[in-house]
């Protein structure tokens, strides 16, 4: 399962901060960052290859950030009646996305230059809700819920650190991270089994989207659902939003 952590500022004119880890089977193949839907157009993301999706979408020009996260459905829905939730964070940062989804459970982070929501789908109920001037962390439930291991272990950790001054305002999260490693019942870099398949942190992107635009930089770990002290290097030197990360991407048979 994914994990956002996200800083909505008290002021007005701040930039709102995401940093967001990408949980995926390591043999599902993927794209980094690049403008992989030609009939989008502007919209960059991270592609899922498989079902041609996104699990994070940006539109620079508006600026619009979304990114995606499994959440149990409680529907009774077959396969056959739902479509993939890859086209969700696409339609977010484009025309919006319906109040009944035609897909499985999630929830989406919706973040523009003014704020950040919180849409909740379980496949019956569908809610939006502003994400108040703070930090919060958001999983596979509510947000900042204590019923998930790392968000109830973590989640002060994070608000304690802060955020740095400059372009690296990101480093202090990652330094929660690090220590949150050696802790891996609670660790924010997961390596857990679901539903047959062993899902593996693979990606962490860190954005910042304010009235001057967005600024968008990804690093893939080393060793998928463990701490790579590479990230800070990777973060950094990362391609410019706008511009394809790399060929697809398949972690194991490389």
């Amino acid at each position: 399962m994914c994990t956002v952590v996200i800083d909505v500022p008290a002021l007005s004119g701040e930039p709102v901060r995401v940093l967001a880890v990408r949980d995926e089977d390591r043999d599902r193949p993927w794209r980094g960052i690049g403008p992989w839907w030609p009939e989008r157009d502007g919209v960059v993301g991270v592609r899922d290859d498989r079902a041609g999706g996104a699990w994070l979408a940006i539109d620079p020009t508006v600026p619009r950030l979304a990114v995606l996260l499994n959440r149990e459905d409680l529907s009774d829905r077959r396969d056959d009646e739902v479509v993939s939730r890859g086209g969700v964070p696409l339609d977010a940062v484009g025309a919006g996305i319906p109040k009944r989804p035609a897909t499985r459970g999630f929830n989406l982070v919706e973040v523009d230059a003014t704020g950040a929501h919180l849409v909740e789908w379980d496949g019956l109920v569908s809610r939006r809700t502003a994400l108040t001037p703070g930090t919060h962390m958001v999983a596979h439930h509510a947000v900042d819920d204590p019923g998930t291991p790392r968000i109830a272990r973590w989640l002060a950790a994070f608000r304690e650190a802060g955020l740095a001054a400059g372009s690296d305002w990101w480093m202090p999260w990652l330094g929660v991270i690090e220590e949150a490693a050696h802790e891996p019942e609670a660790s924010v870099l997961r390596r857990d089994a679901h539903d047959g398949v062993v899902l593996e942190s693979l990606l962490v992107c860190v954005a910042s989207i304010g009235a001057d635009g967005v600024d968008v930089r990804e690093a893939t770990l080393a060793e998928p659902g463990r701490w790579d002290a590479g990230l800070v290097a990777a973060l950094r030197e990362s391609v410019p939003l706008g511009r394809p990360s790399g060929t697809a991407r398949v972690e194991a048979s490389q």
